[in-house]
């Protein structure tokens, strides 16, 4: 499986705060994006999230998020190493992910950019 880069996830009370800090300090535009109830900025390597707590509760529990060629690649080489994958792969409005625990009890969402043919 080839890791094409990794994104640090924070989940913030103040969305529009961090995102004035986060674009100030990598010097690049946020993306932003609603998911589920929860407002996302996407700026750099960070995947700043606000929103109900309830909906943060379960996003605090995936450590990072990451970048792969492939999520089908990557779903057939976690469970060939013993991970166990607990959603997905599914598409989202980039392309497809899966959330994954690892055998150390590390819960990892995998990304892709393949947008589904459609």
């Amino acid at each position: 499986m080839e890791i094409l880069g990794t994104t640090l996830r924070i989940c913030v009370d103040d969305l529009e705060a961090a995102v004035a800090f986060y674009e100030d300090l990598t010097a690049s535009p946020a993306l932003r994006f609603e998911r589920g109830g929860v407002s996302v900025a996407a700026i750099g390597c960070f995947l700043l999230m606000s929103g109900p707590e309830s909906e943060l509760e379960i996003l605090r529990k995936v450590t990072a998020t990451i970048a792969v060629k492939d999520v089908d690649e990557a779903h057939a080489s976690l469970t060939r190493v013993g991970a166990r994958v607990i959603a997905g792969p599914v598409p989202t409005p980039a392309g497809r992910n899966l959330i994954a625990v690892h055998p150390d009890g590390s819960v990892f969402e995998y990304v892709d950019r393949n947008r589904p043919a459609g």
